[in-house]
């Protein structure tokens, strides 16, 4: 995908910051990095070192995320959640006992800086696997250099658009047929809600999981009023709103992003759709976007995503509470939008697989030993990876965002078990 803060068909320019923010961005982030233990490098990037020595040396794990940048808080929680779950490995003991050393480099939300870094860690760093990527320019961007040039395993963990088939490409966020198939078919056979418009922006991923939707709403009895795409800057929304008032149009199934969604959503909000019965969903909307609209806005905004803070089983919730233990009072939250949950996902396949193979690290045999690995538990729920797909089953979620005394939250309203990812 494309995280909701820039898009994956990035224009020339499009998501730079002003240096002087770039540079306070990145202050910020080294500070973080440097109190958490990680320790810069003479040409650039961050080492977390292996807590324990190991005859073999110890698995040597890439993560390549945007530390600065556009898409700066997506990256952020991904590098947390990335020394958080290998922590916990370290803790146990390594991987059939030898340690995993971290090593980050910053993609910059900038897909032209992220080759050169990213080269690091494939003919510098020498790592065993790569996991990162936001944005799916990043991913293809990115994936060259490591899969076909660098011949290393490669792990993508954001929700996106689908159609990634690339052999040692693994991907552990949810595809449409995950979000849609759960989500449509509640929207209209249980809310009765059958006259869908989509309003977009203007890339890929909601080109692409557009067109997976549409299909969706046809076969469950509904139909696609309209379906348009507008520049990611679009302020102006008064034709669209006239739009879904003339066509009668009961769910707006929006992929708008910033920084045309704020005034999107309000103008929206003040035509009366949701007043007068409309609704509408998104699904890249997590915890990170509560607070981004008034909630008078958010209430009743449907979501559907594999995992929400709201899921209340014992696994979740103490890996909520010790992210939180460790990085407390973190503004960078562990949630399934920002590519977290897909993170730990995909730590944990790999972990997996080279229980497997018996710490046999060549990317062949681990590859082999991901086709098929299972989670017992995890963010939301256990993962299986789909033989010969290189996508997962996972658990999916609806949530519907309830306000409370002027405070948002989601409520799970439904959950489907081990959805199938129909990918590749």
């Amino acid at each position: 995908m494309a995280d909701f803060r820039s898009g994956s068909k990035q224009r020339e320019g499009e998501g730079a910051v002003p240096i002087d923010a770039g540079r306070r961005r990145l202050l910020t982030g080294a500070g973080a990095l440097a109190a958490s233990g990680w320790i810069a490098g003479v040409a650039g990037g961050w080492m977390l070192r292996a807590p324990f020595a190991h005859a073999a040396g110890p698995i040597k794990m890439g993560i390549a995320t945007d530390i600065t940048g556009a898409i700066a808080p997506s990256g952020n929680a991904n590098w947390q959640v990335a020394q958080f779950a290998v922590e916990k490995i370290n803790k146990g003991g390594g991987i059939n006992g030898q340690p995993i050393e971290l090593y980050l480099e910053d993609t910059a939300s900038d897909p032209k800086i992220a080759v050169g870094n990213v080269r690091k860690l494939i003919q510098e760093r020498k790592v065993n696997v790569v996991l990162g990527g936001i944005t799916s320019a990043m991913r293809q961007a990115i994936k060259d250099p490591i899969v076909n040039r660098g011949r290393t395993l490669y792990i993508y963990p954001q929700l996106y658009e689908g159609q990634e088939c690339t052999k040692n490409l693994y991907c552990t966020g949810p595809t449409p047929a995950q979000q849609c198939d759960e989500l449509i078919p509640y929207i209209i056979k249980t809310m009765g809600k059958k006259r869908f418009a989509l309003p977009s922006a203007n890339y890929v991923w909601p080109q692409l999981l557009n067109k997976y939707a549409r299909k969706v709403i046809e076969a469950n009895g509904g139909t696609v009023v309209f379906e348009e795409y507008y520049p990611l800057d679009q302020a102006e929304y008064s034709a669209t709103i006239g739009k879904i008032r003339d066509g009668k149009v009961d769910c707006v199934f929006n992929t708008v992003i910033p920084p045309g969604l704020q005034p999107f959503v309000k103008q929206l909000y003040e035509s009366g759709f949701q007043k007068n019965g409309g609704v509408v969903s998104c699904v890249y909307y997590d915890e990170n976007l509560l607070n981004y609209h008034p909630a008078q806005e958010m209430e009743g905004l449907l979501s559907c995503l594999d995992y929400f803070q709201a899921i209340d089983d014992p696994f979740s919730k103490q890996l909520q509470a010790d992210y939180s233990k460790k990085f407390p009072g973190t503004k960078f939250l562990f949630t399934a939008g920002s590519a977290s949950t897909g993170m730990y996902r995909g730590i944990k396949f790999y972990e997996t697989a080279v229980k497997a193979t018996k710490g046999d690290l060549k990317r062949e045999a681990v590859a082999a030993a991901m086709d098929g690995a299972k989670l017992a538990e995890g963010p939301g729920g256990g993962a299986e990876m789909v033989p010969g797909k290189m996508h997962c089953k996972m658990n999916m979620y609806i949530a519907v965002c309830k306000v409370d005394a002027g405070k948002t939250r989601y409520e799970v309203i439904k959950k489907s078990n081990m959805v199938d990812p129909k990918e590749c």
